[in-house]
């Protein structure tokens, strides 16, 4: 038995009014048939969706074409700018990672000449000889100067020529003894100058490092403010005046105040 199928709404459609009539099919066949259609009918609704619920013409797939194009320039172009990104922030990275080598190779110069315990005790002792030399040799100076001054008393009042030569022979000894004294500044301006080659060493390569991390402006940029956290009269001790120095009353005006 066969059976005359009914015409859809959308096949009168597609194919107009006045196209052939359907064909006559089998009730057998009416299953396939039935999901033939079925198909046809979800394939048209992916294309009337894609074209926006327009019917599918040419017009409409080319814009919509144009569309997907159009989007996907603009997702790559959003991917080679955050490309560029990693690239700068990469490059920054870098920089960073060469400093912090940098650095460290300048700690560890200066740890394994200057910072080491051998090194340091040797620096403390040198000052602590100069320290030491300089006051034996001020007290000798002034233990033949008091000598001189007693001697030179002590002649002006003796007559005898044997007393007088003694006294003169004993204010040329303490004269010797004076000029022995002062060969400390020799002494001492050798230590001082071993301290002061390695304060250099150290004051290079600190210079170094502050170059690596953008100079002394950008250190300074993050150095806390002076602070003088000495109180009563140490915050009045500032030590002898260097040339040039500000800050320091003069001879002259302390006579000043007295006059």
């Amino acid at each position: 038995m066969s059976v005359s199928r009914k015409r859809f709404r959308i096949e009168q459609a597609l194919i107009g009014e006045d196209a052939m009539p359907m064909p006559v099919v089998a009730e057998g066949d009416a299953g396939p048939m039935h999901r033939e259609i079925m198909a046809e009918l979800r394939y048209i609704r992916t294309q009337m969706a894609i074209g926006g619920g327009r019917p599918v013409t040419k017009e409409n797939a080319e814009a919509s074409i144009a569309r997907e194009i159009a989007e996907a320039n603009a997702l790559l172009d959003t991917y080679r700018a955050q490309i560029e990104q990693c690239e700068k922030l990469k490059i920054e990275l870098d920089l960073i990672h060469d400093a912090i080598n940098r650095t460290k190779q300048e700690i560890a110069m200066l740890h394994g000449k200057s910072f080491d315990g051998a090194e340091m005790a040797k620096m403390t002792g040198e000052l602590g000889a100069v320290v030491g030399g300089t006051e034996e040799a001020t007290q000798q100076i002034l233990e033949a100067t008091e000598a001189i001054d007693q001697a030179a008393t002590a002649l002006a009042k003796v007559t005898s020529p044997d007393q007088q030569r003694l006294l003169s022979e004993e204010i040329q000894e303490r004269v010797v003894s004076i000029f022995e004294a002062c060969n400390f500044q020799d002494l001492t301006g050798q230590r001082i100058s071993k301290v002061m080659a390695t304060m250099k060493f150290i004051e290079h390569h600190i210079t170094v490092m502050m170059d690596i991390w953008g100079g002394i402006d950008a250190i300074k940029a993050h150095a806390p403010g002076a602070v003088d956290d000495r109180v009563g009269d140490a915050r009045l001790l500032n030590g002898p005046k260097l040339a040039g120095d500000a800050g320091h009353a003069s001879q002259d005006d302390i006579d000043a105040m007295f006059n």
